[in-house]
């Protein structure tokens, strides 16, 4: 039996330096007040701390695969691999460049002793507004051992500035798109195939975009017998105890998360999820304050929130994956 550890880190603005040759000259422009000091020793300093948590992972092994958000480009995502440096592994990066008006993408860091892909085998689509915003990336990946598929779909849905319920409708547009994914993704891979759904979804697991129309639940065993393409919701326990990824005026939000398909609920299920095995990592080093809330890392521009000793805004979450 093989145990894969996969997580999620919403990495919190990692952009590439001001004046990066790789960034498209309307991008710069929009950036301009934000990357006000965000230098390469800032962009070095960053990755530094990101890598502290990552080393810190999987009793630290560092993750089979982690998913990430809020990253600029390849190149810089490339840095942190190079800065992980872990000899059990061989990270490699699947990404796709999106035409969000930040410029924040979704992409997933892998060790490709574990598993493979290539570029067919990943789709991308971004929440149109009047802008395109965010990103949905699907990355279909195959375990080395054995050949089996496991379908890894990040999200990063649009935020709710401008207001929860104004916001609202892009959320549930990027939640239609996903149940939709996930309907032709068991008629292509069959009922069975195992799926991981993950991101920041900026709404909770009991809003409206996760329930009503990404058709995510807290009952495994309606996700098991339902015929529409259901998913559960691995982080319900978490939220019971009143713990959250991301706060907010010291309120605790669940906003990154874990859902899975059936095929990875069934009994004899060839790669299955320990439901118990889903776990905030909420490092001490990570954390301040009275409410243990993220210690982010902020940027330069901003004296409010730039702390070159801080992390994330988000703590990362991670789970266990079983192969029999």
């Amino acid at each position: 039996m093989s145990e894969y550890y996969i997580g999620w880190w919403n990495l919190e603005n990692l952009f590439d330096a001001n004046m990066s040759p790789q960034r498209a000259l309307w991008l710069q422009k929009h950036l301009r007040k934000e990357l006000k000091g965000w230098t390469r020793q800032v962009v070095a300093k960053k990755i530094r701390q990101l890598r502290r948590i990552i080393l810190q992972m999987n009793s630290g092994n560092g993750p089979d695969i982690l998913g990430i958000c809020e990253i600029e480009n390849e190149r810089v995502v490339e840095k942190l691999v190079e800065s992980l440096a872990l000899s059990a592994r061989n990270y490699r990066v699947a990404h796709h460049d999106t035409s969000d008006k930040r410029g924040i993408d979704v992409a997933f860091i892998y060790d490709s002793r574990k598993f493979t892909t290539n570029e067919k085998e990943q789709f991308h689509y971004e929440v149109l507004k009047r802008t395109a915003t965010r990103d949905i990336f699907q990355v279909n990946f195959k375990l080395k051992a054995s050949g089996r598929d496991l379908v890894l779909v990040g999200n990063h849905w649009p935020s709710r500035s401008g207001g929860r319920y104004e916001s609202e409708p892009y959320r549930i547009i990027a939640a239609e798109t996903l149940s939709y994914w996930m309907k032709r993704i068991l008629e292509i891979k069959g009922e069975d195939v195992a799926v991981l759904v993950m991101g920041d979804f900026n709404d909770q697991p009991y809003d409206r975009s996760m329930t009503d129309y990404a058709l995510s639940t807290r009952s495994a065993a309606k996700v098991r017998n339902a015929r529409t393409p259901m998913l559960y919701n691995l982080m319900w326990p978490l939220t019971g105890q009143g713990r959250g990824t991301y706060y907010f005026a010291n309120f605790p939000n669940m906003l990154d998360q874990f859902l899975v398909s059936k095929g990875m609920l069934k009994r004899g299920a060839h790669i299955r999820v320990v439901t118990d095995s889903v776990s905030i990592q909420a490092i001490p080093e990570m954390t301040k304050g009275r409410y243990k809330v993220p210690r982010r890392f902020g940027r330069p521009s901003s004296k409010k929130s730039y702390d070159k000793d801080g992390f994330s805004d988000h703590f990362p979450i991670s789970v266990i994956l079983k192969e029999t």
